[in-house]
């Protein structure tokens, strides 16, 4: 026997138009074809538990088949989207209803990584698309020669968002472009050049951005990023230093820990890297410090709760300024705030976004003070497709949906739920690692074993990666060495969405020590 604590007797968080059984209960269908019910996940390892259910009927699909997409996609298609396509055996996607996904043969997926941390509200949300369908009719495409309503009504509700002095807004259509327009303004702010970011971060794909990204797979031989500087990661599981306390999540880190209270050793030390970077790597004045509150391609590494804090003064002592990328942990995914930097207690003074800023519509921004905007309009800059019509009617959107379903909340209630049970199985299964992070932005590290910290190979991480698919859920993977699996759904799963991932994570852990 093998389960699944639940503690979800008597509750169930559910949106509106969402259908939801009984809490506290699941479906599970036998070896034998037969179907049972059971209180909470109770349940032999042959078991495979029945998903969540879903009141909304997909289109039947009637397109090209799969065979001939495989061919157009390695004949027409560059070759780097073969070589990201996930899975051995890809998913072919069709459809997407809030935390669903169905494919071309109508097989249903809960989405639990929303299109890389992207869709925030939930695919094709009703009140997003009929936003969005609304503009449509009305005025596709103009630019920022003309007034026109949308990009104003979007920049003042953007605004009211952040704290003050960050109230000029620039939109772009990426978080590369984003971060890129934020690295020339900063460097044309200070007089400086030099820009310091972390290990393991990820902050673009551009040439520029390119520079800032700490990550061998995203790199190209080629002079890319003149300027950039990577220091430590301040990563407290991976790291050279860290505790059982150090960081702002609901489940620490099984190493021991002996600071006293209100200090920690493993920030002291960090920060000595930083200084460390500081007088041997970049001149005595910077422009910038990039950092993600959470990194997220990097496997949701978190800091030391007072890093960014101190990382943040002794910047700004050396002439720079710091920047915040709030590209996969703003919009309320962190649960606890609206973006991840106020989980710090730092307000940057730059702060770039993308992604689930339009759920999945291709947009950005960098919002700013007015101070720095000033300088950056000596110049001319000029974006034909930033604060398109329609790319602003469905931010807005986000932005009121975001308050109207309550998804900031339901960030911080399910993603502590799941990373509070996820640790459960940290504590049984020798191989996981770690479980980290805030709301729904949470990393499982996978090791070799607890002793070592060393990576699961990556062929061990496919297997169960594939074999979580194939049972109905769909995961992310990151980390430096890819070891790391990603939960980031949109922002509208359930309790009981939860729970029907925790028996299949479980699960796909119990066949995979099996098979071992």
């Amino acid at each position: 026997m093998f389960k699944v604590a639940s503690s979800l007797s008597g509750r169930c968080a559910v949106l509106k138009g969402q259908s939801c059984s009984r809490p506290g209960s699941v479906k599970f269908h036998l070896a034998n074809g037969a179907l049972c019910q059971k209180s909470a996940f109770r349940h032999p390892p042959t078991d495979i538990p029945e998903m969540p259910p879903c009141n909304f009927k997909p289109e039947e699909y009637t397109g090209m088949s799969k065979e001939r997409m495989m061919e157009i996609r390695r004949k027409n298609c560059n070759p780097m989207i073969m070589k990201v396509t996930s899975y051995k055996k890809p998913v072919f996607i069709h459809q997407g209803h809030m935390q669903w996904l169905w494919d071309v043969d109508g097989k249903r997926y809960l989405d639990l990584f929303a299109g890389v941390a992207t869709v925030s509200v939930g695919h094709c949300h009703p009140k997003v698309t009929a936003a969005a369908e609304q503009q449509l009719k009305r005025l596709w495409h103009t630019t920022n020669i003309y007034i026109h309503p949308p990009l104003h009504e979007y920049c003042e509700k953007l605004a009211s968002y952040l704290p003050d002095p960050l109230k000029v807004v620039y939109l772009t259509n990426s978080g590369s472009e984003a971060n890129d327009l934020a690295m020339l303004m900063a460097r044309l702010y200070t007089g400086n050049f030099d820009i310091i970011t972390f290990r393991g971060s990820y902050h673009g794909g551009s040439p520029q951005t390119m520079g800032l990204t700490s990550n061998a797979a995203y790199k190209y031989p080629i002079a890319n990023g003149l300027g950039c500087t990577n220091t430590m990661c301040p990563d407290v599981f991976r790291g050279p230093w860290g505790g059982s306390h150090c960081r702002d999540s609901p489940v620490q880190t099984i190493r021991e820990c002996s600071c006293a209270q209100g200090y920690c050793m493993a920030n002291d030390q960090y920060i000595g890297q930083l200084k460390e970077t500081f007088a041997t790597s970049v001149p005595s004045r910077i422009a910038a410090f990039f950092g993600e509150p959470i990194q997220g391609v990097g496997g949701a590494v978190q800091y030391p709760k007072n890093y960014l804090k101190e990382a943040y003064k002794l910047v700004r002592e050396r002439g720079g300024v710091c920047i915040a990328d709030e590209v996969q942990t703003g919009f309320g995914r962190t649960g606890s705030h609206f973006w991840g930097f106020q989980g710090h207690d730092v307000i940057p003074d730059m702060v770039t976004m993308a992604k689930g800023i339009g759920n999945g519509f291709p947009m950005g921004a960098v919002v700013t003070t007015p101070e720095i905007a000033a300088l950056f309009a000596k110049g001319v800059h000029f974006n034909t497709f930033g604060g398109n019509p329609v790319a602003c009617a469905v931010a807005s959107s986000v932005l009121d949906t975001i308050k109207e379903d309550g998804t900031q909340q339901i960030s911080l209630d399910v993603g502590t739920y799941l990373m509070t049970e996820l640790a459960k199985l940290r504590d049984k299964y020798e191989i996981i690692g770690d479980v980290r992070g805030k709301g729904l932005q949470i990393g499982v590290e996978m090791v070799k074993d607890k002793a070592s910290r060393e990576p699961l190979p990556p062929e061990a991480m496919s297997e169960i990666f594939e074999d979580i698919k194939d049972m109905g859920v769909l995961i992310g993977k990151g980390g430096v060495y890819g070891q790391t699996f990603r939960v980031k759904p949109p922002m509208c799963i359930t309790m009981e969405d939860a729970d029907f991932f925790l028996a299949i994570f479980n699960k796909s852990i119990h066949n995979y020590m099996e098979r071992r």
